[in-house]
């Protein structure tokens, strides 16, 4: 009698979906949070905030002890240096979880379009963080292919073809490492991989962390069903978002990682939707990225229950502003500049009804 018993337990536990005991729709409050907006490879300016928030050491090694850092994405693009960018991020995950610490790093629209192959941002001196002695050969190999490509191309259409002006272009559009760099952001590679494992969406204590911003619509999807669906449309649906990315949540302009709304709708009008963002995904505060400020700060919307963190840290497209957002266990909120601290209230301000409850 006892052994159909465990058996018909055994199964219904297999077939029951399994919740992770470090959910990151539903962690616990931290005895100390920092967050950080977008980077845009600017290295040199993500290291000094690092230590101004007393996550890292003089050596850039995790010195925050239990503390939890949020990354709201767009570690990548616009600055030359996102290789090292990653790497540093790569490194103190794993250092912060052997001090009892987290490292929560987030999916950006760059991202995003990294993986799904839009490259327009990539700065030209990134590819030579890529390049190898072999460069030059591979490069040469794949012009040859796609030249050879090409010339059957205009054969058939009884046409000219102009092998210079194909080199030409080739050469601009493939530079030293660009195959390289392809490779290490694909599924199989160093960084596609862990990118690929990234959440769009965390929840620490009630407050919710994302890139961009979320519609109403999206919100009552949940928390988690976000996190799977765009993980779904960067992994085994990727062939699809390519060919329809608006359609999707990954790369489509009202999807987590792209919406601008909560940072820019007027704040009288849009308090209702934000309430039902709100309750979608069983938050009281939203921290998000992606807009940055006009003025370099930190700025709260909604009666603190929006704060935008992205203050422009790459010194060539944003003017190379230094901030980062501390929550402390209390729920109290500060700014963390290079000459000063300000307080921007309590993360649970204008707290909603049901507010703080666990993700469906």
């Amino acid at each position: 009698m006892r052994r159909p018993l465990l058996l018909l337990l055994a199964a219904v536990l297999a077939a029951a979906p399994l919740r992770a005991a470090d959910d990151t729709c539903d962690l616990k409050e931290a005895p100390r949070l920092v967050a950080i907006g977008d980077v845009h490879g600017a290295y040199k300016q993500f290291v000094a905030v690092l230590r101004l928030a007393q996550l890292v050491d003089n050596k850039e090694h995790w010195s925050g002890g239990r503390s939890t850092f949020v990354q709201t994405g767009d570690l990548l693009d616009r600055g030359s240096d996102t290789k090292q960018v990653l790497e540093l991020m790569m490194r103190l995950e794993g250092e912060a979880k052997r001090a009892g610490g987290r490292v929560l790093a987030l999916l950006g629209n760059h991202e995003a379009m990294n993986i799904v192959g839009d490259l327009r941002y990539v700065s030209g001196e990134e590819y030579k963080d890529y390049a190898t002695p072999r460069s030059n050969d591979r490069r040469e190999s794949e012009f040859r292919a796609r030249a050879e490509k090409a010339r059957k191309a205009a054969k058939e259409q009884k046409q000219v073809f102009d092998e210079a002006s194909f080199r030409q272009k080739f050469e601009q559009d493939v530079p030293l490492g660009f195959i390289e760099r392809y490779e290490a952001f694909s599924a199989e590679g160093r960084y596609g991989q862990w990118l690929r494992q990234r959440p769009a969406l965390v929840k620490v204590g009630g407050v919710a962390f994302l890139h961009g911003g979320l519609t109403p619509e999206v919100a009552a999807l949940g928390c988690q069903a976000i996190n799977e669906r765009v993980r779904r449309e960067l992994g085994d649906d990727l062939a699809a978002t390519r060919q329809e990315p608006q359609s999707t949540l990954a790369a489509g302009e009202n999807g987590p990682l792209w919406f601008r709304g909560m940072a820019r709708e007027d704040e009288t009008l849009w308090t209702p939707s934000l309430e039902r963002v709100l309750a979608g995904i069983g938050a009281r505060t939203i921290v998000v990225g992606h807009t940055p400020t006009k003025d370099g700060t930190i700025q709260t919307r909604f009666g603190g229950r929006v704060v935008m963190i992205d203050a422009g840290m790459n010194p060539v497209f944003f003017g190379g502003h230094l901030a980062a957002l501390e929550i402390g266990p209390d729920g109290k909120m500060t700014a963390l500049y290079p000459d000063r601290r300000e307080e921007l209230g309590l993360a649970k301000a204008a707290a909603l009804s049901g507010a703080g409850r666990p993700d469906r």
